[in-house]
């Protein structure tokens, strides 16, 4: 066919030109096709909603002077505890360190069942639950407990116990058996520190002497184990734990749990199991000791050492506890 010489093609195209066009079409189609099999991938597939944030709990409170049940929000019943279980004037992260670890204990607490004698979340007697008093609630006590909102402790996605007390002495238990002869559950987040409280704490919580009659002694024996010590002329340390906690006692012919013996003679007469010495002299026997408490967990002194050094609460629950996870829980 014969193109007559007056003819111009209407679109002229550039070699070069068009193979730029032809790799930016290729481009564009990979594109697409990776859309279109990404659709195919994912066709049908639902993607979860966002798990909603948890409600603070509402817990109900047994409350033991009077008989009576209160329902109440959990962040308004803790400002009662810190301020029962802390001195409401110790410094800030102090007592948000003390709120953590009772919010903890008690979410843990609820989660076990609560206070089964009266059907109750929680009493306000100490020996069942936490002590609670809200006449010693503060400005500060209030703060310590809105700055932690939520804040609990857990180890591997469950509630620690939060274990705390007053004095450590030298050094906190290394484990739940050594300070408490708890065996209910593992509990590996406890570990053995120095109480940074022993340099700020009470002359009585560095030292401490406590004396008691062979009858009293013999007495506690027999109703922790069932067995009759015989003639009490010597008392000696049978066992101590890594931190250097007494953990069992001979006295006479019978081997005793000091846990368990310092229950049965009075916490605030036996005042910690970190038994220095033993004398036994006209018919009493006499132990020398250091620290304030079981020793497992926080030390409240040691606690108000380290908010005293600027420490955060968070700090201060990580000093003790080791292996743990701060969270919120709403």
């Amino acid at each position: 066919m014969h193109t007559p010489a007056s003819f111009r093609p209407i679109i002229r195209l550039n070699p070069l030109k068009a193979g730029k066009d032809m790799a930016r079409g290729f481009k564009l189609a990979a594109v697409l096709l990776n859309i279109l099999l990404l659709s195919q991938l994912f066709a049908g597939c639902r993607v979860p909603a966002r798990k909603p944030a948890a409600q603070e709990p509402i817990i109900s409170l047994y409350v033991n002077q009077t008989g009576e049940v209160k329902r109440m929000k959990i962040e308004d019943y803790l400002p009662g505890v810190v301020a029962a279980e802390m001195d409401p004037t110790w410094p800030l992260n102090a007592l948000a360190a003390q709120a953590i670890l009772a919010r903890t204990f008690t979410m843990k607490k609820i989660q076990e069942g609560g206070v089964k004698a009266h059907g109750t979340d929680a009493s306000t007697s100490v020996e069942e639950f936490q002590a609670y008093d809200p006449t010693k609630i503060n400005d500060n006590v209030r703060r310590a407990v809105e700055m932690t909102r939520g804040e609990v402790v857990k180890y591997n996605g469950n509630y620690i116990n939060a274990w705390f007390y007053a004095s450590g002495g030298s050094r906190t238990a290394s484990s739940a058996i050594e300070g408490l002869n708890f065996r209910s559950e593992p509990a590996p987040y406890i570990q053995s520190v120095p109480d940074p409280g022993m340099a700020i704490t009470t002359a009585e919580n560095k030292s401490w002497t406590a004396s008691f009659s062979n009858a009293e002694l013999a007495a506690a024996v027999r109703k922790i184990t069932g067995q009759d010590p015989g003639p009490i002329t010597s008392v000696r340390v049978a066992a101590r734990g890594p931190s250097g906690r007494a953990t069992q006692l001979r006295i006479g012919r019978v081997t005793v749990d000091v846990p368990a013996l310092r229950l049965a003679l009075g916490n605030d007469r036996l005042r910690s199991t970190l038994i220095t010495g033993i004398t036994t002299s006209g018919g009493r026997v006499t132990f020398k000791g250091e620290g304030y408490g079981h020793g497992v967990g926080m030390s409240q002194w040691g606690a108000r050492a380290l908010a005293q050094q600027g420490k955060s609460p968070q700090d201060i629950i990580k000093y003790f506890f080791k292996d743990i996870q701060l969270v919120k829980a709403w």
